[in-house]
Order: C-alpha cells, then sequence, then structure tokens
C-alpha cells in the first residue's frame, strides 16, 4: 500500500490531536463548573450577607430614633423608625427569599418572630399618651433584649453565608489546581509526542527535501547535467522525477536560448549606443556598464570607467543623493553643468535615476545617468537677461528726465498751475514712481537670476531684524490707521543671514500687508524658533486670498484678481522667493478670505564656529 507524505503527517498529528482534544474538554468542562460554582457564592451567599447587614444597620438606626424621641426630638425620632422599619423590612423580605443553607431558614423565620415582637413593644414605646419613664422602662426591659437578640440572629446568618462564600471559594481554587496540573499534562503530553513527531517528520521528509535542496543549488550554480537519485513513492519521488524531466528539457533549451539572448542582448546595445542623448547605465558602485556614443564622446564614459575616475567632482555626489532617497537626483541651484567640446560650449541638466531592484526591499542595483542638453534654453535665459537689463537701463533714463521735468512744475519752477494742472501732474509724478518701482523690481530679479547679486550672510539677531523691517512702515501704519506690532520669541539664537536681503524681505511683506489691510485692522510681525531655522513671519487682519490662487503667488508677474492696478506687476513675493532661499531658507503662505493672511519665511541658525562666507545668490555653472 502506498502511503504518501500527507497520510505520514495526518498518522503523526491524529495521536496528538485526540489527547489534546479529550483533555481540552474536559478541561473546558472544569473551568465551566468553577464559573457555576462561584456565580451560585456571588448571586445568592453574597446577597443574604448584604440583606443581614441591611437588616442590622436599619435596627440600629430605629434604635437611635427611640433614643432621640426620649431626648425631646420627636419629629426626628418618629421619620427615623419609620423610614427605618420599611427598610429593615425589604432586608428582611431579601433574606426570607433567598434560603441557600442548611439551617438559615430556622434562624431567617426567628428573626421575622423577633421583629414582630419588636415592634408590638415599639408601638408601645411610641405611643406619647404613656409616661416617659414608663416608656424608658420599657425600652430597657423588653425592647434592648429583643433588640439584641435579633442582632445576634442576624449576625449568625451572615456568617454562615460567608463561611459558605469561603468553602466555595476553597472548592473553586482546588478545581483550578485540578484544571491547572491536566493543562500541564497536556503540554508534556504535546512535547513528547511533538518529539516523536518531528523525528518520523525528519525521516519521512526532511532528509528527502535535504536531497532535493542539495541538488537545487547545484542547478542554481549553473550545473545541468545533475540527476537526482530517489526511490520512494511518495510526493517527495515524484517532485524528484519532475525535477529530473525539467533538467531535461532545460539542458535542451539552453543551448537556443542563450544563442538568442546573445543576439538581443548585441541588439540593445548597438540602439542604446546610438541614441543621441548623452545616457549611461551605472552598477551599484558607479561603474560605467553600458554607455551611448554621446555619453563616451561628451563626458569619457566609457563601458567598465568609474565615475570617480573621472574629472568631474558631482557625478559621485549626485549618484549617493539617488541612492540614498531612491528616488531621481538633480544638480541644486542652476541644476546644469557646463562643458567645452571643441571649443564649443555646451550646458547639460544631469538627472540619476535609481535602479530599484526589488521596490519592497529598496535593493540599489544601479543607477541611469541621463544628461540633458539645455544648451539652446541656457542661451534663451541668457538673451532674455540682457534684454531686460538693456531696456530697463535704457528706459530708466528717459523716466528720470521725466520725474525731474513733473517735480520741477509741481514746485512752479517754470510757472504757477491751476488746480486741474496740479491734479493731472500729480497723477502722473504717482505714475512715474510705480515706472521706478517696476524698472527697480525687474532688475533685482534679473540680477538674482544672473548670479549678479551678492549676500554677505552674517550671525545677526532675529529681533533686530524683524525692527528694522518694522521701522520704515511705522508713519505709513499711522497714516493708514493700522496698528503695527511686533511678537518676538525670548532667547531666540542669531541667524546666519543677510541683514540688507532680510529688510528686503520684510519690505515687500510688511508693504503688500498695509496695502491690503483697511483702517482700523493690524499688521504683526515677528519670529520663532523651529528645529534648526528661526521662522520669521507677517500676518494681517486684510482682505486675505482665495484658497485658488495661493499655489501661484511666489510666481513671476502674477497678480490675483481683483487687485489694484497701481499694486505693481507681480514680482515682489518672486524676489521674497529668491532672497530666502539664496540663504537656505524656505517660504510659505496661508490666507482665509475676509479674515486676513500670514506669509512667513524660515532663515537658519548661526553655529558656532561656522565659517561666514559671502555667497551668490545663483551661483555659476558647475
Amino acid at each position: 500500500m502506498k502511503i504518501g507524505i500527507r497520510q505520514k503527517l495526518l498518522l503523526g498529528m491524529s495521536g496528538m490531536l485526540v489527547i489534546v482534544t479529550a483533555i481540552s474538554l474536559m478541561t473546558i468542562r472544569q473551568i465551566d463548573d468553577l464559573g457555576k460554582s462561584l456565580a451560585i457564592v456571588l448571586k445568592q451567599n453574597y446577597l443574604s450577607v448584604v440583606a443581614c447587614q441591611d437588616m442590622k444597620d436599619a435596627l440600629e438606626r430605629i434604635d437611635s430614633g427611640v433614643l432621640y424621641t426620649f431626648i425631646g426630638n420627636q419629629e426626628d425620632g418618629v421619620r427615623m423608625v419609620n423610614e427605618h422599619k420599611a427598610r429593615f423590612n425589604d432586608a428582611l423580605d431579601r433574606e426570607l427569599h433567598n434560603i441557600t443553607l442548611p439551617g438559615e431558614q430556622e434562624r431567617a423565620d426567628k428573626v421575622r418572630h423577633l421583629s414582630e415582637e419588636y415592634y408590638g413593644t415599639l408601638s408601645g414605646i411610641m405611643d406619647r399618651s404613656k409616661p416617659e419613664p414608663v416608656r424608658r422602662a420599657l425600652y430597657y426591659s423588653r425592647l434592648v433584649p429583643v433588640f439584641n437578640e435579633i442582632k445576634l440572629v442576624a449576625q449568625e446568618i451572615l456568617e454562615m453565608n460567608q463561611a459558605n462564600m469561603i468553602s466555595e471559594k476553597n472548592a473553586a481554587r482546588n478545581l483550578s489546581i485540578s484544571a491547572r496540573w491536566r493543562v500541564l499534562s497536556i503540554g508534556i503530553a504535546s512535547v513528547l509526542l511533538s518529539i516523536l513527531l518531528g523525528y518520523q517528520i525528519h525521516r519521512w521528509v526532511l532528509h528527502p527535501l535535504r536531497s532535493l535542496i542539495d541538488t537545487t543549488e547545484e542547478i542554481r550554480g549553473g550545473n545541468l547535467e545533475v540527476v537526482i537519485q530517489t526511490g520512494a513513492n511518495d510526493e517527495v519521488g515524484q517532485l524528484s522525477r519532475s525535477f529530473n524531466a525539467m533538467l531535461t528539457a532545460l539542458r535542451q533549451n539552453r543551448n537556443s536560448d542563450m544563442a538568442n539572448l546573445i543576439r538581443s542582448r548585441k541588439l540593445t546595445e548597438d540602439v542604446f549606443r546610438a541614441l543621441p542623448v548623452p545616457v549611461a547605465v551605472l552598477d551599484s558602485q558607479g561603474q560605467v556598464g553600458v554607455s551611448t556614443e554621446t555619453a563616451v564622446r561628451l563626458f569619457g564614459l566609457k563601458p567598465g570607467v568609474s565615475v570617480r575616475d573621472l574629472p568631474y567632482s558631482w557625478m559621485p555626489g549626485l549618484l549617493e543623493k539617488s541612492f540614498a532617497s531612491q528616488r531621481p537626483a538633480s544638480l541644486e541651484a542652476k541644476g546644469f553643468v557646463q562643458q567645452f567640446v571643441g571649443n564649443k560650449e555646451y550646458f547639460f541638466r544631469p538627472e540619476a535615476v535609481p535602479i530599484v531592484s526589488v521596490p519592497e526591499s529598496g535593493d540599489i542595483g544601479g543607477s541611469i545617468l541621463v544628461l540633458t542638453d539645455v544648451t539652446q534654453l541656457h542661451d534663451q535665459q541668457q538673451m532674455k537677461q540682457g534684454l531686460v537689463s538693456t531696456v530697463s537701463h535704457q528706459l530708466k533714463t528717459p523716466l528720470t528726465s521725466l520725474r525731474m521735468s513733473i517735480h520741477l512744475l509741481l514746485d512752479e519752477e517754470v510757472g504757477a498751475l491751476n488746480r486741474q494742472q496740479t491734479e493731472l501732474m500729480v497723477g502722473a509724478r504717482e505714475d512715474c514712481e510705480r515706472l521706478v518701482e517696476m524698472l527697480d523690481d525687474l532688475l533685482d530679479l534679473n540680477r538674482i537670476e544672473s548670479g549678479k547679486a551678492y549676500l554677505e550672510p552674517r550671525p545677526v539677531q532675529p529681533s533686530i531684524l524683524v525692527r528694522q523691517g518694522l521701522e520704515p512702515f511705522l508713519n505709513e501704519a499711522k497714516d493708514r490707521n493700522v496698528t503695527l506690532t511686533d511678537s518676538i520669541a525670548d532667547d531666540l539664537p542669531d541667524v546666519f543671514a543677510d541683514p540688507g536681503g532680510v529688510r528686503h524681505v520684510f519690505a515687500n511683506l510688511i508693504s503688500n500687508a498695509l496695502r491690503f489691510t483697511m483702517p482700523g485692522g493690524s499688521v504683526k510681525a515677528g519670529a520663532g524658533k523651529e528645529g534648526e531655522f528661526v521662522r520669521f513671519f507677517v500676518e494681517d487682519t486684510g482682505s486675505g486670498i482665495a484658497s485658488e490662487h495661493m499655489a501661484h503667488l511666489f510666481e513671476q508677474f502674477f497678480r490675483a484678481p481683483g487687485q489694484d492696478v497701481r499694486s505693481g506687476v507681480g514680482l515682489g513675493l518672486s524676489i521674497v522667493k529668491e532672497l530666502v532661499e539664496a540663504q537656505g531658507g524656505l517660504v510659505s503662505s496661508k490666507s482665509q478670505p475676509g479674515k486676513g493672511s500670514c506669509f512667513s519665511f524660515t532663515i537658519p541658525v548661526h553655529k558656532q564656529g561656522g565659517a561666514q562666507e559671502k555667497y551668490l545668490i545663483k551661483g555659476d555653472a558647475v
């Protein structure tokens, strides 16, 4: 008869299953009995104990009421007697309906008879028509002995039930000990049976499987010539014969598949090398596996070369950044590199894309280095910056002359003006000033983007920056009837910042806040600690900004709908963003229409011993 692995396992497990099931059922039954026993203790004996205690307490209160009547407090005494008489009757009734122990019925009946005698004597004592000496004599001669006897019998009933509770408790404890020993027996029997079953499983299953595993390790090493030897007729034997058949098929297909693979790989490499974009596939150590011809020609990324051996210091750092984040990584700042090829200047934007072997485990198998040619885009940017700079400077000369002429006319240096002429000239002067502000913003932004604006960061106290930012606007806020205050946290550390750049940031934010805050409102500027940064903020009670416009606030030339045409061209906040990010910080904003806005930015805390450096807002190409 053929016995398979399933039958062998079932045969070994059946004995343990029978023992565990039988003893578990017995243990469950004992536990049920234990639960019922405890329920009886709690439900019956405990109720009798409570009833007897209530009878004793009520009897004490009745006796106190009688004594109250003897000292002249008749009303309170009668009230106490009637109230606790009802309580005593209720407790007695509960006891008479909860008889559970031998001898308890006789004692309960005795309490009932004694209570009737007690009530009869009590009614005579409470009769105010009798003289007090008679009532007192009746109390001491007849009521007190019955009182003591009722308490004594109630105490006996209470003690009987308490003793039974202790007895039931001991029985339950003995039952739990018995259950514990049975569970221990189950454990010991299970361990012994598991050892025996483990030995049999090793003989029936594990030893043949070990031989099978050793053979598969040979196959994994590339040896397809092995043959699994087995004489068993169970599932392991069937698996071994299937392996032998599979190995035969693999050997037949290996030769043809290898030829196809080599041909496909060569075709793929040829296509990859012909790509016009410089691309290189690197392993986890930074060694080039395959690359395009342009990558070899422009950057020397030949197969087999390590990026650490090339004269490009940014390459290893870019790869490590992509490996650490497991996300595509690019250069910071301008994000492009400069390369001279054949006396011609090129600009490339490098990006390292990690190759994740197993997404769940996060293992990195290598990286793809892509260098996108942005030479044309860079040239267009340079042309734009040059055009903006030239036009702005060219416009400033006639604009300066125009401003001077308007000022001379308003000062009436060339003749008196009537009221209408004065109004027209004042409007023209305001438009000229607005044009000057626009040109200044364009020039500032152009200098930042072209890398010609310098910052000189140094350690400075945040409170100084806040107050220097508020000071130029105190008079304007007073004229607009807007409250201008500061809120600076105590003991703030120094920040490493350029004071002039921060003042420019505050000037933009506070001027915007005042512009959109109605008279009677308030504008508050301040600073607080936030990790390794200090967060500065400007908060107002103005009109607020709709949520759909928040994402575009820091874009160049963006103006939220509904603004006054004289409010600017939308460059102020983009300049704020550039200045803050140049100093290692970030800008953010939040607003609620009708309730106001809050703009904030962070500046790094100054680290003791750090070098004071001069930074370009936008550095040259790498």
